[in-house]
């Protein structure tokens, strides 16, 4: 392993004692770890703690006085500069909002507007702080500045509630580190296009048929491959959130302009994830003019269906191309599924249950049921960035098995 510095921020939450252990394993599997505090982690933690287990000096202040031997300056530039990646965990609601601010009123805040290193954030706290709109809001501003997010797991905290907001285990966090830092470039050379988010369906000037989806799947599923060394393309519909950086993003609003975009970018693809939920009937006429209520008690709508995007891919697709749909139920999941992948001529289909409180539209987890013609494996609950690299890595094994078909 070539050596990688590593700068482990640590924020002042009751989780700072499991980025010890990190720290420790991170020194073990080779990488240069260099801590530094918050003043409010020092409450929970030593800083004495990291130096023994990293072998390098533990920083808590912008104005600490150099050791013998140490370059006199400025540690916020130098451990800036050096940093290969910039990893704050635990990331409380007030460190993730004063990120958000460019606040620069301590050593770890003033790194991370110092630094190019990649920067990833890990949020760790109470569930309703989490769900709060302020730290929602602050998170997607971290997301807009090409900081990482690292989804936090959901359990039982230290305060007895019980929801999304635990911070992820050692294993998973080194996991996640490594291939960061080394990652698989197992999608170099292939072309990967993602359809993401909702459409909208005009009624009038004012109003519109649309959906719940987000786009944090699709988004997801975009950053594993750019990760994986995919050149991607994302069509996507009206979202709240911010696109991957690195991606190339056509923007659209109905599911006609999707079809149109999606069809005319798929010839030139390897791989289609039809991760979108654009809708099914449009308004067969859409009013120039608001439409007034009146006195009218009832109003019917006259809707015709939107062209099936992924079924036309399905249709058109070449021999060395796999097209993967989505399939988004609230009953009979593998049954649905299931007609899909043959109705469609699809090559996998990705099943989950919307109708679940954690695993439903907009949420951050997902639980999944990956279905194509060999067979079908079911994945647990899981963050969707955990489940992005579950579908690549099952695309990927389809990939294997035909080509060994074919060699056969």
């Amino acid at each position: 392993m070539t050596k990688k510095r590593i700068v482990l921020g640590v924020g002042g939450g009751v989780a700072a004692y499991k980025i010890a252990d990190l720290a420790s394993k991170l020194s073990q599997n080779g990488f240069d770890v260099h801590a530094v505090l918050t003043e409010s982690a020092t409450k929970f933690i030593a800083p004495l703690t990291f130096t023994a287990l990293t072998h390098n000096r533990a920083y808590c202040s912008l104005w600490e006085p150099n050791s013998d031997g140490e370059k006199a300056g400025m540690p916020h530039i130098e451990l800036a500069d050096g940093a290969d990646l910039l990893l704050i965990a635990p990331a409380t609601a007030d460190l993730i909002a004063r990120l958000a601010a460019g606040v620069a009123d301590d050593l770890l805040c003033t790194i991370a507007l110092a630094t190019r290193a990649k920067i990833a954030v890990a949020p760790a706290m109470n569930p309703q702080m989490l769900a709060h709109p302020a730290t929602q809001k602050n998170i997607e501003i971290l997301r807009g500045y090409g900081y990482e997010i690292i989804e936090p797991a959901s359990g039982r905290m230290a305060c007895e509630h019980v929801g999304a907001g635990r911070l992820p285990e050692t294993p998973d966090l080194l996991k996640w580190v490594q291939n960061a830092l080394f990652p698989i470039q197992d999608l170099a050379g292939r072309h990967v296009l993602i359809t993401v988010g909702p459409t909208r369906e005009a009624l009038d000037p004012v109003r519109f048929l649309s959906n719940r989806s987000s786009g944090k799947m699709g988004f997801a599923l975009a950053q594993n491959a750019l990760n994986r060394g995919a050149k991607v393309t994302l069509v996507c519909g009206p979202t709240s959130i911010s696109p991957p950086s690195g991606a190339r993003v056509l923007r659209v609003e109905t599911a006609l302009e999707m079809w149109e975009n999606t069809t005319r970018e798929f010839v030139e693809s390897d791989i289609l994830v039809a991760c979108a939920a654009p809708a099914d009937f449009r308004a067969k006429t859409a009013q120039n003019q608001k439409i007034k209520r009146e006195n009218q008690s009832e109003m019917a709508l006259e809707l015709v269906a939107n062209p099936d995007i992924v079924a036309a891919c399905g249709a058109a697709k070449k021999a060395h191309q796999i097209v993967v749909g989505f399939a988004a139920e609230t009953q009979n999941l593998r049954e649905n599924a299931r007609r899909k992948l043959r109705a469609k001529n699809l090559d996998a289909v990705v099943a989950n249950d919307v109708s679940g409180a954690q695993t439903g539209f907009e949420s951050d987890a997902n639980e999944c049921v990956f279905l194509c013609e060999s067979g079908e494996t079911a994945w647990p609950v899981a963050p969707k960035t955990q489940v992005a690299g579950w579908i690549f890595d099952a695309i990927l094994e389809l990939q294997k098995s035909r080509a060994a078909r074919e060699i056969r």
